[in-house]
């Protein structure tokens, strides 16, 4: 049973900072993209950043300069360092998995967690 948990998630006003985590078990996600991605009331969900276990990164252009994904390949971790956080940030935030296709698409990915929510005040 594959399980994508995440946590972390939490109300911040703006200027603040939040760290995700994302806790990774049954199976083993190494030839696997490990996502974030975000999705605001009445949005679609959108890409935020993505990494491999071999350590390269994507990020939307939304957040780069601001967020930073990482991984801790031992311990099956998937982690958003969130900073600079805006209110447009505010949304329910999920880790994903994929193993093949695009990075950026939500419909490519193969497993999702239950998402954490991000609120960040004006």
């Amino acid at each position: 049973q594959v399980q994508l948990v995440e946590s972390g998630g939490g109300l911040v006003q703006a200027g603040g900072s939040l760290r995700l985590s994302c806790a990774a078990s049954g199976r083993t996600f190494s030839s696997y993209v490990m996502g974030w991605f975000r999705q605001a009331p009445g949005k679609e969900r959108k890409f935020v950043a993505a990494i491999t276990w071999g350590g390269s990164t994507w990020y939307a252009d939304s957040v780069k300069g601001r967020f930073t994904i990482s991984s801790d390949n031992a311990k099956n971790m998937v982690y958003l360092q969130m900073n600079s956080l805006k209110p447009e940030d505010t949304a329910v935030y999920y880790c994903a998995a994929r193993r093949r296709g695009s990075i950026i698409y939500a419909i490519d990915y193969d497993y999702w967690g239950q998402g954490t929510q991000v609120t960040v005040s004006s």
